[in-house]
C-alpha cells in the first residue's frame, strides 16, 4: 500500500477520535463495530469487518480490502439514592448528560494472500455521571455545611472518563485457514471529577481531588490473536490484550490510587462460530476483564489508607467474566439480520456502592438486534440496537459519610447505531 494512502487513512482515523462514553461490560463495550453489536458482541471467531483491532486482530486476515465507518447514539440512565442515614443525609438523584455519540472506524488492506495491514479506532468509557447538587439540606453534612450533593460535596457531582484507542494491525496467514494478528494499542484518555470536596480531608494531595477540569493521559499496550477455520463450518479464535500502561492523571493524583494512575486492564477471550446452514451463522464468545489489576479501579473503597496513595481506596471493581451469544441469518442476496445476548458478572460489590455513585457500572444483561443491507458496488449499510436491562446494587453507606444508612445505584442503557462498509 502506498505511503500516501496510509497517511490518508491515519488522518481519517484521527478525525474519528472525540471523547467517547460507553458502559456495558464494566466500562468496556459489549461490542466494537455495528455488526458485532447487532450480534451481541460475539466477534472473536467471526471475520466480517475491519474492527479486529478492538476484538481479535487475526480476523482481519480473512476480510480482504475493506473500510468501515459509523457511529452510535448511546443513552445510559443512571440513578443513586441513600436512605436510613441517622444524620438525615438522605436523598435521590438521577444523572443528566444522557446522550453520547460513539464513533467507530476501521480499514484493512490485503498486501498478498498471507499478509494484511489495517487500523481500527475505538473507544471505552462510561464512567460518566452528572448529578445535580442540593439533594442534602444545609447543615446535614456538618455544622455550617451548605446544601450538598449525595457525597456531601458542593455543586454538581460526577465524573467523566473517556478512552480512545488507535490499533494499527498486521496479520499473517501461514496457511489459508489460519491467521495470526497483532495490534499495538496507542491510547489516549481524559478524566474530570466534580463535587467530591468532602473527600479532600482524607487525600494525600487534597488540592488534586475534585473540580480540576479535564486531565489527559497517554499510554500503550498490545493485542494479539489467532483465528482458524478448522472445518468448512467451524471457526475458532482467541485473543489477549495486555494492560495498557497509561501516564498519570496529574490533576487527580489525590483521588486515584498510585498518585493518579489509571491503566486500562488486561483482558482476554476465546470464541467459536458455527455455520449451521448456508444462511445461518451462530457465534459464542467468552471474555475476561481483569479490573482488579488496576489499583484505582480494583482497590476496595474500604481500604484504610489516604486517597491517592499506592493502596488508597478505589472503586472496588471485581474481575468479570463475560458471555456472548449471537446469530445472523441471510434472508436473501441483500439482507442479513442479526440478534444476540450478552451476560457479564457485576463488578461492583455492596461494600463499594457509595464510591460507585460516581461510576454505577452494574449492567449484567443486554440484548441486541441488527441488520446489513448490501448495495451494488461493494457498499453495505449496517444498523444495530442494543438494550441493557436495569440492574441495581445496594450496600451500607461508606463511613466517610457520617450517620450510616443504605446506598443504592441503578443503571440501564440503550444504543442505536449505523455504519457504512465498503469492500474494495
Amino acid at each position: 500500500m502506498k505511503i500516501g494512502k496510509w497517511v490518508g487513512v491515519l488522518a481519517v482515523a484521527g478525525a474519528w477520535m472525540p471523547a467517547t462514553s460507553f458502559a456495558t461490560d464494566g466500562y468496556f463495550s459489549d461490542g466494537y463495530g455495528i455488526m458485532d453489536i447487532g450480534r451481541g458482541g460475539a466477534s472473536i471467531a467471526v471475520a466480517e469487518d475491519s474492527m479486529g483491532g478492538a476484538n481479535n486482530p487475526a480476523t482481519m486476515g480473512f476480510v480482504g480490502d475493506r473500510l468501515d465507518a459509523g457511529a452510535s447514539m448511546f443513552s445510559p440512565d443512571r440513578s443513586a439514592s441513600r436512605s436510613g442515614n441517622a444524620n438525615g443525609i438522605n436523598g435521590t438523584a438521577g444523572s443528566g448528560t444522557n446522550y453520547f455519540v460513539i464513533p467507530e472506524f476501521g480499514y484493512v488492506h490485503a498486501l498478498n494472500d498471507s499478509i494484511s495491514l489495517g487500523i481500527t479506532v475505538y473507544g471505552n468509557g462510561g464512567m460518566n455521571t452528572d448529578y445535580s447538587g442540593g439533594q442534602i439540606p444545609a447543615g446535614r453534612c456538618g455544622t455550617g455545611a451548605p446544601a450538598s450533593n449525595l457525597l456531601c460535596g458542593q455543586g454538581r457531582l460526577g465524573v467523566d472518563l473517556s478512552q480512545a484507542i488507535i490499533a494499527p494491525t498486521a496479520t499473517y496467514k501461514p496457511t489459508p485457514n489460519n491467521s495470526f494478528g497483532i495490534s499495538p494499542l496507542i491510547a489516549y484518555q481524559r478524566f474530570s471529577a466534580q463535587g467530591v470536596q468532602a473527600f479532600t480531608g482524607v487525600s494525600s494531595s487534597p488540592d488534586d481531588v475534585t473540580n480540576r477540569g479535564y486531565s489527559d493521559s497517554f499510554g500503550a499496550g498490545v493485542r494479539i490473536g489467532w483465528m482458524g477455520r478448522v472445518t468448512d463450518t467451524i471457526s475458532l479464535g482467541a485473543t489477549y490484550s495486555s494492560k495498557v500502561m497509561m501516564s498519570r492523571f496529574q490533576q487527580y493524583q489525590g483521588l486515584f490510587a498510585q498518585q493518579g494512575g489509571f491503566d486500562i486492564p488486561q483482558n482476554f477471550g476465546a470464541g467459536a462460530a458455527f455455520q449451521a446452514t448456508p444462511e445461518l451463522l451462530l457465534a459464542f464468545d467468552y471474555n475476561r476483564i481483569d479490573y482488579s489489576g488496576v489499583a484505582a479501579v480494583g482497590n476496595p473503597s474500604t481500604n484504610a489508607a489516604t486517597l491517592g496513595s499506592s493502596s488508597g481506596p478505589g472503586f472496588g471493581w471485581n474481575d468479570i467474566n463475560v458471555y456472548k451469544i449471537g446469530a445472523e441469518y441471510r434472508l436473501n442476496s441483500q439482507w442479513i439480520v442479526r440478534g444476540g445476548y450478552d451476560h457479564s458478572d457485576n463488578p461492583i460489590q455492596p461494600r463499594d456502592v457509595t464510591f460507585n455513585i460516581l461510576a454505577p457500572g452494574v449492567i449484567q444483561d443486554q440484548v441486541s438486534v441488527g441488520f446489513t443491507y448490501e448495495i451494488a458496488g461493494g457498499y453495505e449499510l449496517s444498523g444495530a440496537y442494543m438494550h441493557a436491562f436495569e440492574n441495581s446494587v445496594s450496600g451500607a453507606t461508606n463511613s466517610l459519610i457520617p450517620g450510616g444508612g443504605t446506598d443504592k445505584i441503578s443503571m440501564s442503557e440503550n444504543t442505536v447505531g449505523f455504519a457504512l462498509g465498503i469492500k474494495f
